[in-house]
């Protein structure tokens, strides 16, 4: 299980990014006590000082001494939340933002990076009580909050015609600065804009809307994928001994990039002249919407840049504002199901995942949207995942219950033990709260990611800025 090396975590905030819920969501840690037996010296409620990212904590602090060896990696932090939702992880390996740390803002935060290891995992617990004695000698450390995009919901304005590309879109990101500037530019401003535009039509609608008529382009865009679709069947996987990364994805991505331009220009419904230009920028976000052929691996980071090809097609008009209901759930239903069915076909690496601690191995958006989807739903809970009635008679209509069904067919065993981060956001009482905090998190975990930006690419559509 590959965990990331370093944890951060605020002292409270609010999951909302411009949707509105209830109440700020506040959150608490406590340290387990059953795996660290020093902690019995800690009083209830309270957290060592060394470890805890509330501000002006005062706890007891367990003694630097003897007693600090017996603390093991097997330590848990529980996050609460002021609806009772309890999200305990790992302090050893660090772990990534869990969906009850992203609302930290510029709260006290703490690090136990030290405490990972090169490869991940859980360290020895010399390792463990080693970083808890240095965390104590430090004392309680701070950091920039995470990077949230503060927009509102709108689609892109379309392209004047000089602004037509004509240079193909690349990677722009190569350092932290780069990630920094992109992060304090207008188009990730306008690229969340284009996700929360999508998140505010799909509220409340379902999949299979029959009172919704696709448009042309739409259509044009299922079109594509059918093709994709087709086109797995048309290779089938290798027999090896692996489980992942069958080689014949190669062959699917080779193909893929010899039919890429005019699978394109059908979607742009122009003369092939005058989409050419078009075409060049857009040939690179669709090669890389469906993983990477060298490592056949797939992760958020693919999932983005086909959302990226989605918003250079609305700059150049192609879709509409009437287009945004049939973008998340009609060519992004579509997409999911090829993704499903590439995944299960050639069994790609999950990219970048941060193991059974991760949302998902491989998809965010419909989360997101899917959420969208359920808010104010009479009958379909969070908790409702839990019920495989629901979860089968419902995965059609609603992105969230597709990847949830999705998962439980991929990993063999229960929820909460194969993907504990689902587990616990059932417990959040109402999708509204749920939504706003797949937002924020998306923003921190995917677009704030440098190992995930450094491949993002940008062109005159979406300019690095």
């Amino acid at each position: 299980m590959q965990r990331p090396a370093s944890h951060a975590h605020g002292a409270e905030g609010d999951l909302s990014p411009g949707f509105p819920t209830s109440a700020p969501y506040h959150t608490k840690d406590t340290l387990s006590p059953t795996a660290a037996p020093w902690a019995s010296s800690v009083p209830h409620g309270a957290v060592p000082a060394a470890l805890s990212p509330t501000k002006g904590a005062a706890a007891a602090v367990p003694p630097p001494d003897a007693s600090i060896a017996t603390a093991t990696a097997a330590a848990t932090i529980t996050t609460t939340t002021t609806d009772g939702f309890a999200l305990p992880r790992p302090v050893g390996g660090g772990g990534f933002a869990t969906f009850g740390d992203i609302g930290a803002g510029a709260g006290a935060t703490f690090s136990l990076s030290a405490m990972g290891g090169a490869g991940g995992g859980f360290p020895a617990p010399g390792a463990a009580a080693a970083a808890v004695a240095a965390a104590h000698a430090a004392g309680p450390q701070r950091r920039a909050p995470e990077a949230v995009i503060q927009t509102a919901p709108r689609m892109p304005a379309a392209a004047a015609p000089p602004a037509v590309p004509s240079q193909p879109a690349r990677k722009r990101i190569g350092s932290a600065e780069d990630l920094k500037r992109f992060l304090e530019g207008q188009s990730v401003k306008d690229f969340m804009a284009f996700i929360l535009s999508i998140n505010e039509a799909v509220t409340g609608k379902k999949c299979n809307d029959a009172a919704y008529v696709p448009s042309p382009a739409l259509h044009r865009m299922c079109a594509l994928l059918s093709e994709l679709s087709a086109l797995v069947d048309e290779v089938p996987p290798e027999q090896q001994s692996l489980r992942y990364g069958n080689p014949a994805f190669r062959t699917w991505s080779a193909r893929l990039a010899e039919r890429a331009a005019p699978l394109l220009e059908s979607v742009l419904g122009s003369e092939a002249a005058a989409a050419a230009p078009a075409v060049a920028e857009l040939v690179p976000y669709l090669l890389d919407s469906f993983g990477n052929a060298t490592r056949i691996d797939y992760g958020t980071g693919h999932e983005t840049q086909f959302c990226a090809l989605l918003y250079c097609l609305a700059k150049l008009g192609v879709f509409g504002e009437a287009d945004r209901q049939g973008l998340g759930l009609v060519v992004f239903k579509q997409y999911l199901e090829l993704m499903h069915k590439i995944q299960t076909t050639y069994w790609l690496e999950p990219a970048g995942s941060h193991g059974v601690w991760g949302l998902d191995d491989y998809q965010f958006l419909p989360f997101i949207w899917g959420s969208a989807q359920l808010i104010a739903h009479p009958v379909i809970k969070p908790k409702s995942i839990h019920n495989p009635d629901i979860l089968e008679a419902y995965a059609d209509t609603y992105l969230y219950l597709n990847c949830v069904k999705f998962v439980k067919q991929v990993k063999k065993g229960p929820l909460g033990e194969t993907s504990p981060m689902l587990n616990d956001i059932s417990c959040v009482p109402t999708w509204a709260k749920v939504n706003s905090g797949m937002i924020k998190m998306y923003q921190v975990e995917v677009l704030s990611k440098f190992p995930i930006m450094q491949h993002f690419m940008f062109g005159s559509l979406l300019p690095f800025e």
